[in-house]
């Protein structure tokens, strides 16, 4: 099987009430843990690489990373998309370097500047059997290239949904409900807390039309205790509660963003590893216990979150 786009794994995910984990890739291990625990499970993948993801490992071994996971696996459907592209000039070159899908992210601009290049960016993504999604409304945090402030950000209107989809020809849209990027998602106290009336409102507008929720890991407890546990300070980290993201994976929602939660898990492992085995020095060893920590969480949301276990 050769890497896919989107299309055809979201029609089946809205039919049958189900989620695609969309997780961000950076290095070897990452790739191989995800795409390890989803072909034991049978489960569809989206791998993406964020701007940070670009220069750091470089679009070269990003896609040859991603294809050779296709090679291990063939009886998977992975697709390779781009993260929060901020400009056309950016999706033309992931469409152009074999990406199977783009996310062109003009949420911070006015709407019809969103529109246009949007639009742009689907016109060139579609010529090459390239899915496009895109953004409206603005999620708080801060995830590699993203920073909103809680102040700047803003829940999705629904009354724009419809225009903004049928002017764009877009074939998914992210939509701010309350979740947001990182590990903070909410103050010590405060209590987590999705617009499920806005994601009801927006799906009845857009019947059949599917939905993605970016900054939705649930930071789990148990690594964030590991970091701290063997030298770390992460105090207060708090994300969705696992509950709500399964009911929004229920309704229209398609897609959902795990990134936090790979990248708590490999840190604590490579922490508590090396404390516990102060001698070692070689990285396969740690790294090799952080793969194995990867697939273990990506194994738990495809169960707990998802529920697209067999969905291949």
């Amino acid at each position: 099987m050769s890497l896919v786009n989107t299309k055809e794994m979201f029609k089946k995910a809205y039919a049958e009430g189900y989620a695609i984990g969309a997780f961000n890739v950076n290095n070897m291990e990452i790739v191989q843990g995800i795409t390890e625990a989803c072909a034991e499970l049978k489960a569809p993948v989206i791998l993406q690489a964020s701007a940070g993801a670009r220069k750091y490992a470089t679009p070269t071994y990003l896609v040859k990373l991603v294809e050779s996971a296709v090679v291990e696996h063939p009886d998977i459907p992975i697709a390779l998309h781009l993260d929060h592209g901020p400009s056309y000039e950016v999706c033309k070159d992931c469409v152009d370097d074999g990406f199977t899908s783009v996310m062109y992210d003009g949420s911070a601009k006015p709407y019809e500047e969103n529109v246009a290049e949007t639009r742009r960016v689907v016109e060139y993504a579609h010529r090459h059997n390239v899915t496009v999604e895109a953004e409206l409304g603005r999620l708080a945090g801060i995830e590699d290239a993203v920073n909103v402030a809680d102040d700047k950000a803003q829940f999705t209107d629904p009354d724009q949904v419809q225009d903004f989809v049928s002017k764009t020809g877009v074939d998914s849209l992210a939509i701010a409900i309350g979740t947001s990027h990182g590990a903070y998602k909410f103050k010590p106290g405060q209590k987590p807390r999705l617009r499920f009336d806005i994601l009801k409102e927006v799906s009845d507008r857009l019947p059949g039309f599917p939905i993605v929720l970016h900054g939705a890991s649930s930071v789990v407890p148990e690594f964030v205790q590991m970091i701290n546990r063997y030298g770390g300070k992460m105090p207060d980290a708090i994300g969705i509660p696992e509950d709500m993201l399964r009911k929004a994976a229920t309704m229209a929602v398609c897609k959902i963003n795990v990134d936090s939660d790979l990248r708590l898990a490999m840190t604590g492992t490579v922490r508590k590893y090396l404390t516990e085995h102060p001698d070692v020095f070689d990285p396969r060893k740690y790294l090799g216990a952080a793969r194995d920590a990867i697939k273990g969480m990506v194994e738990h949301k495809i169960t707990a979150v998802l529920g697209c276990a067999g969905k291949a």
